[in-house]
């Protein structure tokens, strides 16, 4: 099964853009955070992020 990237339904600070980068790879997502603020122009990169990358789907079953 293709795994897709989206944002994280779970793992939420803004618009769950970390969160989801850290599913997708299988990372830390406080080190994706971390990663953030160290990046020049990090504030444009994220606002892009947030209205590119879909919303991850709501499932009923937990």
């Amino acid at each position: 099964m293709k795994r897709k990237f989206r944002k994280s339904a779970t793992d939420r600070s803004i618009y769950g853009i970390c969160g989801g980068i850290a599913e997708y790879y299988n990372i830390s997502s406080l080190g994706v955070r971390l990663i953030f603020l160290i990046l020049p122009l990090n504030f444009i990169i994220y606002i892009i992020l947030a209205n590119i990358i879909p919303e991850q789907e709501q499932s009923l079953l937990k």
